[in-house]
C-alpha cells in the first residue's frame, strides 16, 4: 500500500502555520488507520491546574466527555502532534481547543514532561491502553489563569481540589489508565 497525504483541512486559527511543501502532514481516516497499525503515534496530554500566590496547586481541571457509546467519563486535555508542529505548539493548540481561547494557559518555560505514557492496543503491557494504536504521550501539568469554556467534544471542565481529583471515586471515572496517569502527573509536582 502506498501512503499519499490527504488535503489539509481549513486552518483552525491564526496559530496554524503552513506545513513544509510536499508533505502537508495530514492523513485521511484510512491512511491514519494504516499508520496507527504500524508505528507509534506521538501525543501530548495536559493536566490544567490553578495555582495560589505561592505556586501551590489549589484546583485541578478535569474534562467530562461522552464516549460514542454514551458513557460519561473524565479525561485530560490530549491530542496528536502534527507533522512539522513543535511540542509547544501542539500543547497550546490542544489546550485552546479543549478549554477555549480565554483559558490563558501558562506554557512551561522548559518542555520537560511531568510523565511519559506509552499506550498499547494490547492490555497488560503497560497500565495505559488505546484500542486503536500504540502511542507515546508526553504529559504536562499546565497552569491556567483564564476562563475555561470547553470546546470540541468536551462537555465541561470541572475544577476540583487536588485531593478530590485524586480520590478513588474520581480516578475511577477515567478509562484506559488515565486515572493512574493523573495521579503520576500530580505527584511529579508534589500534589
Amino acid at each position: 500500500m502506498t501512503i499519499d497525504t490527504a488535503e489539509l483541512p481549513d486552518p483552525e486559527g491564526p496559530e496554524d502555520r503552513p506545513t513544509p511543501p510536499g508533505n502537508p502532514g495530514w492523513l485521511s481516516d484510512d491512511e491514519l488507520s494504516f499508520v496507527r497499525g504500524r508505528m507509534p503515534i506521538m501525543y501530548v496530554e495536559a493536566v490544567p491546574v490553578r495555582l495560589d500566590g505561592l505556586g501551590q496547586v489549589v484546583e485541578v481541571g478535569l474534562l467530562l466527555r461522552s464516549t460514542p457509546e454514551g458513557v460519561m467519563q473524565r479525561s485530560l486535555v490530549s491530542g496528536r502532534v502534527r507533522y512539522g508542529e513543535t511540542l509547544r505548539e501542539a500543547l497550546f493548540r490542544h489546550l485552546e481547543n479543549d478549554l477555549g481561547p480565554m483559558a490563558f494557559p501558562q506554557m512551561p518555560a522548559a518542555l520537560v514532561p511531568a510523565q511519559v505514557a506509552e499506550y498499547f492496543p494490547m492490555p497488560g503491557i503497560s497500565p495505559f491502553v488505546d484500542d486503536r494504536q500504540h502511542a507515546v504521550s508526553l504529559v504536562y501539568v499546565v497552569p491556567v489563569t483564564g476562563t475555561c469554556n470547553p470546546r470540541q467534544d468536551a462537555l465541561e471542565v470541572t475544577w476540583m481540589a487536588p485531593d478530590e481529583a485524586m480520590s478513588p471515586a474520581t480516578l475511577d471515572e477515567f478509562s484506559n489508565g488515565r486515572g493512574a496517569l493523573l495521579r503520576q502527573a500530580l505527584a511529579s509536582i508534589s500534589c
